[in-house]
């Protein structure tokens, strides 16, 4: 069985295509390709509130160019979803009509709430040490969902408008800042001895930046956005071979770790480079078993 995720978000559109493979009880997702689009809808959206026409008809490109490589690898289900951006945008329901009409892809706005329990599906915890508290931590260009959970089970779960485009665009409230800050030193205090676990591009670059294992720690977190956060977007570039789309909304990604990690008392980051879409592939196999 070949299944496909498609995520529409605020700074990349991307799709992830799968092989489902049984061996017995166990079920193994095999990539048989992942595909990233830099489309920004965030810069139209968090300072416009729309998406405008040049990005509009992008988003129209991607999705038909989604479409056709489904068709190449003949798959048999998919799973669509839109986030922050198009959560915001006045006219993101319109373009996703649009886009129905065009190329017959079904694409669903979610809620920050379903965002972060899709990317629960991963079941991360379930590979960890069932005696610690881990905090998932998924930060977009939007949004940041966090999870919080302890011997598998989810204790908190909540999605805040704080992205990496919305830092870049000036668009964060001081009040969400401030309400994560609490949510977290309540956090700390309930559940001692916290680690984290991060998805995402950026933290995965951030990884490969500073080592080849799967952890890192607040102050290795703390040492690169000090190093990077004086230079221009050039100079990070050309210092870690960085593209100009991911140069740019690096540092406030880093920035948002280091504040959640320093709010929350925690000393280590596991980066095991999953996101939003390898979340939407194990809901989606969820889906087709229950049919």
């Amino acid at each position: 069985m070949i299944l496909a995720a498609i995520d529409i978000g605020s700074n990349a559109a991307r799709i992830l295509v799968c092989e489902v493979i049984k061996n017995g009880t166990e079920v193994h997702f095999e990539k048989l390709n992942l595909l990233r689009i830099p489309l920004r809808l965030g810069f139209d959206v968090f300072t416009k509130g729309i998406v405008g026409a040049k990005k509009k008809k992008m988003l129209n490109n991607t999705v038909k160019t989604f479409d056709q490589l489904m068709k190449v690898y003949d798959v048999d289900h998919y799973m669509a979803c839109a986030t922050s951006a198009m959560r915001d945008a006045s006219n993101g329901q319109e373009i996703i009509n649009e886009i129905k009409q065009e190329t017959d892809i079904e694409i669903e706005i979610i809620s920050g709430q379903l965002e972060a329990e899709i990317i629960y599906e991963n079941h991360i915890a379930e590979l960890l040490n069932d005696s610690t508290s881990y905090l998932y931590i998924d930060v977009g260009g939007g949004s940041t969902e966090i999870t919080l959970y302890h011997n598998s089970k989810v204790k908190f779960q909540k999605s805040y408008n704080i992205g990496t485009v919305r830092i870049l665009t000036d668009m964060v409230n001081d009040d969400v800042w401030q309400k994560l800050k609490i949510d977290l030193k309540e956090i700390a205090k309930n559940y001692p001895g916290i680690e984290a676990i991060g998805s995402g591009g950026n933290i995965n670059k951030i990884l490969s930046i500073q080592r080849n294992d799967s952890k890192l720690n607040y102050k290795e977190i703390k040492q690169i956005y000090n190093e990077l956060s004086p230079l221009s977007i050039e100079e990070r570039m050309d210092l870690y071979i960085l593209k100009k789309d991911r140069a740019d909304v690096i540092v406030p990604a880093l920035l948002i770790y280091y504040n959640i990690m320093k709010w929350a008392n925690i000393e280590d980051i596991n980066v095991p480079k999953i996101g939003l879409v390898d979340g939407l592939i194990h809901h989606l196999y969820e889906l087709v078993l229950a049919d």
